[in-house]
């Protein structure tokens, strides 16, 4: 996805786009959305958006900064990586948090254009840069979890459209999806080059979406169910055939974003830091320090930890660079940036003892209930996305051409 504007420029310019960069977010993100975050980012539904946080959004995608680094001819900001990281800095400086994402900025948007025809990237990318359009992934089906090229959901030919018959499952956010991008099988005598990349509206007549309830009560995830749903053609994605190419590049977008390559971890430190946490429920000594010494050498350990991983994010999109994109290489990150999660996690219930470990009631602060549900979510890290287990088999077997007996 390199854009003639992918070169970084020279520090005094750097400098020049920071005050703007500065001058814009001062002048359009208001200060009592600090500490919000971006329900797009989630798959609770858009319910929670407030007046203030659409204003914040629709600001966003005008300039295109949700997607910085995308094409200015979809609506993207054509910025270069070394913009896009001045931009992210000057957010997390004032607390402020990027409005677009969801599937639509994580997977499909950088697979599209990658793959798809001019035609389809006018049609689906400006609703993705602006956040209007809400994306769900139909990938995982009953008999097709870890070896997904067993999907069996079907797309007939018949002649100028598909016809789809088949379910999927763990299909998040489904319910509140505008579309679907999906895996489809278009010929049943090959298995991975029988699949193809589909794209489903969610309001086809013989679509339908039963939410899956949670044991905290939650429904994120739905079964989808397709039939005698009709696809037009112009919706397939490459060639018939060519599915489970496009399929496994968009699952590197995918673990990229999901190690932080997205700038998540970014956000998620903007004025919550692990050591500001400490402060504020641990106290300081009279030098200022943490008093609790084991407890600041475990904080530093992890902050050495996740500077690095920052570093190391950096050093891999720029190497991506020359590789047209994410490599196998995001399954590591995949990996540690789950570790990181899953610390981050755990280290803030230990400093808040049982005021982080509340569900509900008026003994909490906000901030405190949701660290505890940040804490329970993030056991799903290294399982989404494709499990620590599937990314060690992939990093065995792409990265260091070890064989299925070693």
């Amino acid at each position: 996805m390199a854009t003639a504007a992918d070169l970084d420029r020279p520090a005094d310019s750097l400098d020049d786009f920071r005050k703007e960069a500065r001058a814009w977010l001062e002048a359009n993100f208001d200060p009592a959305l600090k500490g919000h975050d971006n329900a797009m980012s989630a798959v609770d539904g858009p319910t929670a958006e407030t007046p203030a946080q659409k204003k914040w959004r629709e600001a966003m995608g005008d300039k295109g900064w949700g997607v910085p680094t995308w094409p200015t001819e979809y609506g993207g900001g054509g910025l270069s990586r070394a913009e896009a990281r001045v931009l992210q800095e000057e957010m997390a400086r004032i607390g402020a948090w990027n409005p677009i994402g969801g599937m639509g900025v994580m997977m499909f948007g950088p697979t599209l254009l990658e793959y798809g025809s001019e035609e389809q990237k006018q049609a689906h990318i400006p609703g993705i840069v602006r956040g209007e359009v809400r994306w769900c992934q139909g990938y995982s089906e009953p008999g097709a979890g870890s070896d997904l090229a067993s999907l069996q959901t079907f797309a007939e030919d018949k002649g100028d459209h598909y016809l789809v018959n088949g379910q999927k499952t763990w299909t998040s956010g489904g319910q509140w999806a505008d579309k679907c991008f999906a895996l489809v099988r278009t010929d049943k005598s090959q298995k991975h080059a029988g699949i193809s990349f589909l794209l489903i509206d969610m309001e086809s007549e013989g679509v339908e979406t039963r939410p899956i309830r949670l044991i905290s009560g939650a429904s994120p995830f739905c079964e989808t169910f397709f039939t005698n749903v009709k696809v037009p053609k112009g919706n397939l994605v490459g060639r018939e055939g060519q599915g489970w190419e496009i399929g496994t590049r968009l699952l590197q977008h995918e673990r990229n974003s999901l190690s932080g390559g997205s700038g998540s971890a970014a956000r998620m430190n903007a004025g919550n830091t692990v050591p500001e946490i400490a402060k504020k429920y641990r106290g300081t000594d009279a030098e200022g320090r943490l008093a609790d010494a084991d407890l600041r050498t475990r904080i530093i350990r992890h902050e050495m930890d996740q500077r690095a991983f920052a570093l190391t994010l950096r050093r891999a999109a720029l190497e991506a660079k020359g590789n047209a994109g994410p490599s196998a290489a995001t399954s590591v990150m995949k990996n540690v940036g789950a570790r990181i999660t899953q610390d981050r996690a755990e280290l803030n219930v230990e400093i808040m003892g049982m005021q982080g470990l509340g569900w509900e009631g008026e003994g909490f602060s906000r901030e405190e209930l949701e660290q505890t549900r940040t804490w329970l979510w993030g056991k799903a890290v290294s399982i989404y996305g494709g499990s620590s287990e599937i990314q060690n088999n992939v990093i065995a077997k792409r990265i260091l051409g070890m064989l299925d007996h070693q």
